[in-house]
């Protein structure tokens, strides 16, 4: 068996070393995103709010409240007698000097610990003095390792729309396997109360719980001293909720990295279906010797082995590489659309490892089942006999061709599934499912193109044109699989162009429908997802008294969690919002009574992409804990909204009844007609009095909007442009073959008369006409993709509705760079063809 490999794989290997490094390369590079991906997911998903539930050591349980937790509850709490621990905590974000990444900002109980030692449970240590009289003067901090501060250092945080300065006493540093985020601030509770507007209150109470019980016989305990509005949960169920919610982002993720695995499992078919149709000749001369089917087909799958196990080494170095950047681009969109966050070290771990030889290797064996086995089957007598594999393909293209239309109906019937556990899996198979039946239809529509465009090609490109339209359809074997590789690439990509390109045209018009107001004024802030932070009240009523504005809508958010998955509960002013045009609703609902009957009682509306994950509908009931009871709400409407958490929205007044913080998140400021815009600008800088408040037009909010979309689809964008990369070099290692492969006709051509430059005119009307074809049926393919993302899988993800647009300029774009690279990728195999000596050819054969 091994002579057998050496004779028949692995020397012919050897003397193509191009072809080889291409096909492992490719190979490489798909397994390689995978890895990258499931790195940078798993770096960014570990993440989540650590920085907020660090430092609180070996707690069990943590209790909370939307709005905050009255300091009399701590109270209560530290008078039962049991043996509990409570670490009371305030919870914001800060930003260095006004500005940088957010930094998490925590205050706890530093004179309690002192005097509890480490028995609270903290984990917080003190690099400096650790006097009690330091705590309480000169607003003392404790910066992260990670921020290179110094001790004695004065620093300038933003806090909400405040600029503080602070004096830095220590430098944390964790206890033994505790987590060091490097990059959190800790104060004192009392003075983080004062900075952050939250005195009386506080974020959350840590529980670290006896021994005697279980954790669960606590929470019960506990939950029955508390009010209604306050829960106590595990410690990490924040955490465990952020990956709920970002469940469905990932595993987007890692359906696209797979398809450059995909694409270099259509390459490894390729080679093995080249190898197997080269060496049919001495398979037939080794069977009738003696080697058996088993033999036959062990080879065959040997070889695809090679290809994976050096693919999926190489890729495991290039994937760690591609993590880098990858965690970069992740964690942007994490930030911007779900949680605030700071990625975690990239963990190669043994299992990533493992799955990335795994899938590697595996699709390599799949890929290669098909033609080793085809090899095996073949009789002695028709191994060799020239041709006679081709000539069965082609009998067999009317039989694949009703398998390519049983797959699409197939897909048909997957698309009117749910979503299994909120996530679309039946939408998942539609796609593969359609791009099987794409591979299925390949042969007939290679023979239908190429009798199609004969007469053109032609008139065109002259009898090189016919002699390349020939080759494609004489050899059907090889042509099928290479236009199956490039079409599969030019589909993902045309689709995700499309479904990006529809997305970003809704959002466009969505914000131009709901951003009417002149002014839009928040905290200086670098904004995120779950972060509201807060600006004085007193700025939105002296912006009303000003000259020249109409009306100015107050609203307020607050970060909440409704049936485990993180959500926003926020209010606004109601008759602002119906004079203006803004705030859309689903057809069939009538905006002006839903926004009139909104403020007269508890009545709220929706986002629509919390209404599909909780399956919320007009006339439902929410229950939400507010103000020491669970309070009902009914829904009045849905709106559109393009977030990923949802949003339950409550007239202004009715959220005050609950939560009577007046403090606001955003105000929008609307003029009147007429008015200066200028001179109004002015009033609102008079108006914010020094505070850290950034105010913007709807121009500016738009295009700032717009950026933050461009920046989250970037990830995307890569993974489609590696499928690509994969697929035009798998077209330059099957050129390569080919040109090497039909050496003999060649030889044959030249004898004719045939030019060298001519020899390079057939190859590079070959890769042409495969280009063009895998073109047009890769962007027929790619619409119906686009449609089942767009319709299918963000539906039932994401919860948005998405208006199919066609993004004309970038679909030419890219599909003009794809066939230019196609081309390209032939003139190597085109001169390698041309320099051939007829002579030579001849005489081997």
């Amino acid at each position: 068996m091994s002579s057998l490999f050496l004779r028949l794989i692995a020397r012919p290997l050897a003397r193509e070393p191009l072809r080889t490094a291409l096909t492992v390369f490719a190979v490489a590079l798909g397994v390689a995103v995978v890895i990258a991906i499931a790195l940078a997911g798993n770096a960014a998903a570990g993440s989540f709010h650590s920085s907020l539930e660090a430092l609180t050591g070996k707690s069990d349980l943590t209790i909370r409240a939307t709005g905050g937790i009255d300091e009399k509850v701590l109270g209560r709490l530290v008078q039962l007698p049991y043996a509990l621990n409570f670490i009371p905590r305030v919870e914001s974000f800060a930003f260095l000097n006004g500005k940088g990444e957010a930094l998490p900002f925590i205050g706890l109980d530093l004179i309690g610990q002192a005097q509890w030692g480490r028995r609270s449970g903290c984990v917080v240590c003190q690099a400096g003095s650790t006097d009690l009289s330091d705590l309480t003067s000169d607003d003392p901090i404790w910066a992260g390792s990670r921020l290179g501060l110094h001790i004695g250092e004065h620093v300038k945080l933003l806090i909400g729309d405040h600029v503080h300065e602070f004096r830095v006493a220590g430098i944390l540093q964790p206890q033994k396997d505790e987590i060091d985020e490097g990059s959190a601030i800790v104060a004192d509770i009392g003075l983080a109360q004062a900075v952050t507007g939250k005195t009386g209150r506080l974020d959350s109470i840590d529980v670290r719980t006896a021994p005697g019980h279980t954790v669960a016989y606590w929470r019960a305990l506990l939950q029955r001293q508390l009010p209604l509005s306050v829960t106590i949960e595990p410690r990490g169920a924040r955490t465990q909720e952020n990956l709920k919610m970002l469940a469905a982002f990932r595993w987007n993720l890692r359906i696209l990295s797979y398809i450059a695995l995909i694409v270099g499992g259509f390459l490894i078919y390729n080679t093995i279906s080249v190898s197997v149709v080269r060496r049919r000749a001495e398979i037939g001369i080794l069977r009738a010797l003696g080697a058996t089917r088993p033999m036959i087909r062990g080879a065959f799958l040997a070889e695809s082995l090679v290809f994976g196990a050096l693919g999926s080494l190489a890729g495991l170095g290039l994937g760690r590489i591609l993590a880098d950047g990858a965690i970069r681009m992740i964690g942007s969109t994490v930030e911007s659309l779900y949680v605030s966050s700071q990625p975690g070290p990239i963990q190669f771990t043994p299992g990533v490892v493992l799955s990335g030889i795994g899938v590697g290797i595996g699709m390599a064996l799949l890929a290669a089942l098909a033609p080793a086995w085809e090899a095996s089957e073949v009789a002695p007598a028709e191994a060799m006999a020239r041709g006679r594999n081709e000539y069965a393909i082609s009998i067999r293209a009317g039989r694949t061709a009703v398998w390519a239309l049983i797959f699409l109906l197939a897909a048909g019937i997957c698309c009117l599934f749910p979503a299994v556990h909120g996530e679309p899996r039946f939408g998942y198979a539609a796609s593969l499912l359609l791009i099987a039946s794409m591979a299925a239809a390949m042969p007939a529509a290679i023979s239908a193109f190429t009798g199609t465009v004969r007469a053109a090609a032609a008139k065109l490109l002259g009898v090189e044109a016919l002699l390349a339209l020939q080759s494609l359809r004489s050899s059907l074997g090889r042509s099928t699989v290479l236009a199956a590789a490039l079409a599969t690439a030019v589909a993902m990509t045309a689709s995700v162009g499309i479904m990006v390109g529809s997305f970003r045209q809704t959002v466009w018009l969505w914000m131009n429908d709901t951003l009417k107001a002149d002014f839009y004024l928040r905290p200086a802030a670098p904004s995120a997802a779950d972060r509201h932070p807060t600006m004085s009240a007193a700025i939105a009523d002296r912006i009303e008294r000003l000259p020249g504005v109409a009306a100015v809508d107050r609203y307020r958010a607050y970060s909440i969690s409704y049936q485990g998955v993180p959500a926003t509960l926020a209010g606004g002013d109601s008759h602002v919002v119906l004079r203006s045009a803004g705030t859309r609703f689903l057809p069939g609902e009538n905006r002006g009574a839903i926004l009139r009957k909104l403020p007269t009682g508890n009545y709220a509306i929706v986002s629509e992409p919390f209404a599909n994950k909780h399956h919320v509908k007009p006339g439902s009931t929410l229950q939400l804990a507010l103000a020491g009871a669970k309070r009902s709400f009914r829904v009045l409407g849905i709106y559109y909204d393009y977030s990923t958490g949802g949003f339950i929205m409550l007239d202004r007044r009715t959220l005050l009844e609950y939560l009577p913080d007046p403090n606001l998140s955003n105000i929008a400021v609307y003029l009147k007609p007429g008015a200066d815009p200028e001179a109004v600008r002015r009033g609102i800088d008079q108006a914010i009095g020094g505070r850290a408040v950034a105010v913007a037009d709807s121009k500016r909010l738009r295009r700032a909007g717009l950026a933050v979309f461009d920046r989250t689809f970037r990830i995307t964008y890569a993974l489609e442009a590696v499928a690509v990369i994969v697929a035009v070099m798998g077209i330059a290692g099957a050129l390569l073959a080919m040109a090497i492969d039909r050496r003999r006709e060649f030889a044959v051509l030249r004898f004719l008369g045939c030019e060298r430059g001519q020899i390079r005119r057939i190859l590079l009307c070959e890769a042409g006409l495969i280009g063009l074809l895998a073109n047009g049926i890769g962007l027929i393919v790619g619409t119906l993709l686009s449609l089942i993302l767009i319709f299918i899988i963000n539906k039932q993800s994401f919860g948005w509705t998405i208006q199919f647009h066609w993004p004309i300029a970038v679909l030419v774009a890219a599909l003009s760079g794809i066939y230019l690279a196609c081309i390209l990728s032939a003139l190597y195999p085109a001169r390698t063809a041309a320099r051939l000596e007829p002579i030579e050819a001849i005489h081997e054969e």
